[in-house]
């Protein structure tokens, strides 16, 4: 899983295994070791029976739930992306977006692509 931060806005993307594991776990997450007796950063996506998405941050690690309705729809089907929205106060709105990783069509790495979305725009750049 990959994770993107911009601004007020967090971009997932999962590979094929790990779409599957979230539609049938409920949940998915990674994170980034930083050495013994460091922090890690961690990152996870969790299903949520509320209809809203939500968001939080503590002890290095960002939880981002995310409707069931709308995550089961979205595995199961083929929508790229999965967008929503929080408010976490008056003033912070968190854009959240997550999508299924397709092949690069360009590698300009030795990255192993078997298991990525194939590419919806077939020979077209990446």
């Amino acid at each position: 899983m990959k994770l993107r931060i911009r601004e007020n806005t967090l971009r997932f993307r999962l590979a094929r295994s790990e779409v599957e594991t979230f539609d049938q776990t409920g949940t998915i997450g990674d994170n980034v070791r930083f050495g013994l007796g460091k922090n890690d950063f961690g990152y996870l996506l969790e299903k949520t029976p509320n209809s809203n998405f939500s968001a939080s941050f503590a002890d290095g690690i960002i939880v981002v739930r995310v409707p069931a309705s709308d995550a089961n729809t979205w595995a199961s089907s083929d929508e790229v992306s999965l967008a929503g929205t929080f408010l976490g106060d008056e003033q912070t709105e968190l854009r959240i977006l997550i999508e299924k990783d397709f092949v690069c069509l360009n590698a300009h790495n030795h990255e192993d692509q078997s298991d990525r979305y194939p590419h919806p725009k077939g020979d077209a750049a990446c």
